[in-house]
């Protein structure tokens, strides 16, 4: 008898996204304080850099890759003016731990962040959304500094 190829496909919780900024503890980010866009984490660049040769490609792995979050903030709460207030005094965070929207993938420990800008705002009441977002870098390769 065969067995059953369907994998279970998980499920995906909402309400798990988060953002941890031990510097600035006050600017931790829950679902509560998130409008339906939630937390976006984008990477610029490559873990890996290919070097054209003559006979082809050498590699050259990358330690690092750089990331931008996006973050939904909602400006009707006060963490949005936390977030304003902090760009303006001093826009560097440090280390920042993003926690995705599933329970199977591990944390990203994101490097040397800062507030990189606000995004546009509306002020026309029908937009509850404070973007902000952050810049750093994300370690990858690892095993290089073995060597």
């Amino acid at each position: 008898m065969a067995s059953n190829p369907l994998v279970s496909q998980g499920v995906l919780n909402r309400l798990r996204g988060s953002i941890v900024i031990p510097n600035f503890p006050e600017l931790n980010i829950t679902a509560s304080f998130l409008g339906k866009e939630g937390i976006g984490l984008a990477f610029s660049g490559e873990s890996v850099t290919y070097i054209d040769t003559m006979a082809g490609q050498v590699t050259s792995p990358e330690p690092y890759i750089g990331v931008t979050l996006s973050v939904a903030l909602l400006k009707t709460q006060s963490l949005s003016d936390l977030f304003k207030q902090q760009m303006e005094l001093n826009a560097l965070l440090g280390d920042v731990t993003v926690r995705s929207d599933a329970i199977t993938l591990s944390v990203y420990s994101l490097v040397n962040c800062s507030i990189k800008a606000p995004r546009d705002l509306r002020f026309n009441g029908e937009d509850a959304v404070f973007g902000v977002t952050i810049g750093g870098f994300y370690n990858v390769n690892s095993s290089q500094w073995d060597l």
